[in-house]
């Protein structure tokens, strides 16, 4: 009973948390761009957060690389389960024009498990809400 409210609870008004890899922010400001009153993901009840403990989805942008995937790694642990992923932008999946440079990892699925990739150099606002979607999907088991 608790569990089901729960998850209809999370699925209903998911918090997210937006982290940069070491993007060029051209993806960061389109993930903020949803927040602003043209998209205004917030009447949906999608929250924007600054801690991990509180986030139910992690927005990722940018390259993965030696010094940040300890970071990112360290916020990804720190969410409570169950958590969705959302790699944004051709950076996030897959290192984008910097995937041959000595310092890139690639994507974020390589220090991290991914729910959902949204692509495109920048991805574009309403393509990050759809990712946001469809990465409630994985709340969708709480329910029942």
């Amino acid at each position: 009973m608790f569990k089901k409210f729960i998850g209809n609870s999370r699925a209903k008004s998911p918090w997210i948390m937006h982290f940069d890899c070491g993007s060029c922010n051209g993806c960061d400001i389109e993930v903020l761009a949803c927040l602003t009153p043209l998209y205004d993901v917030e009447r949906f009840g999608i929250v924007n957060v600054g801690n991990p403990k509180h986030a139910d989805v992690l927005l990722v942008t940018g390259t993965v690389n030696h010094r940040n995937a300890k970071v990112l790694r360290n916020i990804y642990d720190q969410m409570p389960d169950p958590k969705g992923v959302i790699a944004i932008g051709a950076c996030g999946l897959s290192g984008g024009v910097f995937r041959e440079c000595y310092n890139v990892l690639g994507g974020v699925d390589k220090v991290i498990p991914v729910d959902v990739y949204v692509p495109g150099c920048p991805a574009k606002p309403e393509a990050i809400i759809d990712g946001v979607v469809t990465a409630l999907g994985k709340f969708e088991g709480l329910k029942g």
